[in-house]
């Protein structure tokens, strides 16, 4: 038996450079599982007659849990191989007169049982780290979703092999399905694209982060059919996954908001979406929209303008007479606070956004002073 593992662990060395390329430890205990594998079929054959089943499975025991890592299930297969091939050279002077035949089945019948094992073990350990990554994944979506971003979150991160840029959020309703069979399919889905994805179901939404998306839109084409019924709502892109908590919280304030804007696009940005969540409460969208429209009008005729056009119904020959200026001064005006907001003045949605800034805008105001 120590004859036949040292020529097995000779020819390894000579046809498998990935083995060359494990380390002295490592190597030792491939040794150690081959020459465990001979010995238990020296064994087994010697009371073949009796029944006994073999100990296929009883040889990986012998080594450490972390071989399975850097050794693959291809490479145990090819390990098993040459081990067969070694001790099928030998056929002649290890079998009894007339019994090769017999040693030769034996060992077909051994080495076939041992491959079922390697199978069994293999997935066994996929079984376990697929469990994990599932673990790690909904407590990346859950930190995020809450807002709670720290060290363990690269940590988790990094076990799951994220790596990439930039970063979306989006948030719907689940569908009518095993949550882990939509969350396997999210991942699939992903891996094919070459893009991270992250998913969790938390009640009946569900969460998706995308990282390594050309855009927003690349991002969202590909996990919208995954959703449920109902608004999808996708927040804005982020550089990296630490900063992708923003990106959650918008998204799932867009989902909670999403019910006053019926007929919104499905799906539709978060940012469009800033008018309702400031109504529904949501402090972010609220600091945004003072930001973004009042402050930029504060002090300038262009505020009173654009509170007296909205007031007037966007009339531009009222607001003309209001304010006792020329028609094309007013759109000038209009056009000025296009440049400044972003916004539309004359455009339906975006005039009620515009509405809704100019409220907040002077709430602010009032409680300050």
């Amino acid at each position: 038996m120590g004859s036949l593992g040292t020529a097995a662990m000779t020819r390894m060395d000579d046809r498998l450079p990935w083995y060359r390329a494990l380390s002295a430890e490592d190597r030792s205990w491939v040794g150690l599982v081959a020459q465990a594998g001979i010995a238990a079929f020296v064994e087994w054959f010697q009371h073949a007659d009796e029944g006994r089943p073999t100990p296929s499975i009883e040889i990986f025991g012998t080594a450490p849990r972390e071989l399975k890592r850097s050794v693959s299930l291809q490479q145990t297969v090819d390990l098993v191989r040459i081990v067969v091939e070694v001790v099928e050279a030998e056929v002649q002077d290890l079998a009894a007169p007339g019994g090769e035949e017999l040693l030769r089945q034996a060992m077909l019948r051994y080495t076939r049982d041992v491959a079922f094992a390697a199978a069994h073990v293999y997935a066994r350990e996929a079984e376990v780290r697929g469990a994990w990554d599932a673990r790690l994944e909904a407590l990346i979506v859950d930190a995020l979703v809450r807002g709670e971003v720290d060290d363990g979150l690269h940590s988790w991160a990094a076990a799951l092999g994220w790596t990439s840029s930039p970063v979306v959020v989006l948030a719907g309703y689940a569908p009518d399905a095993d949550p882990q069979t939509v969350i396997d399919g999210m991942r699939d889905k992903g891996r094919r694209l070459g893009q991270d994805l992250l998913a969790g179901v938390q009640g009946d939404r569900l969460i998706v982060i995308v990282g390594g998306a050309d855009s927003i839109k690349d991002a969202a084409r590909h996990v919208v059919p995954r959703f449920g019924p109902g608004p999808i709502v996708i927040g804005p892109e982020v550089p990296d996954l630490h900063a992708a908590a923003s990106s959650a919280r918008a998204a799932t304030a867009g989902l909670r908001a999403a019910t006053g804007w019926p007929d919104a696009p499905r799906p539709v940005l978060a940012e469009d979406l800033l008018a309702e969540r400031a109504i529904d409460g949501d402090d972010d969208a609220r600091a945004q929209l003072i930001e973004n429209v009042y402050r930029p009008l504060e002090g300038t005729p262009l505020l009173d303008t654009l509170a007296t056009y909205l007031e007037q119904g966007t009339s531009l020959e009222a607001t003309a007479r209001l304010l006792f200026v020329h028609p094309n001064t007013v759109r000038y005006r209009l056009k000025k606070i296009t440049e400044l907001t972003g916004y539309l003045p004359t455009e339906g949605r975006s005039a009620f956004t515009l509405q809704v800034g100019l409220i907040l805008g002077r709430l602010s105001r009032a409680t300050v002073t």
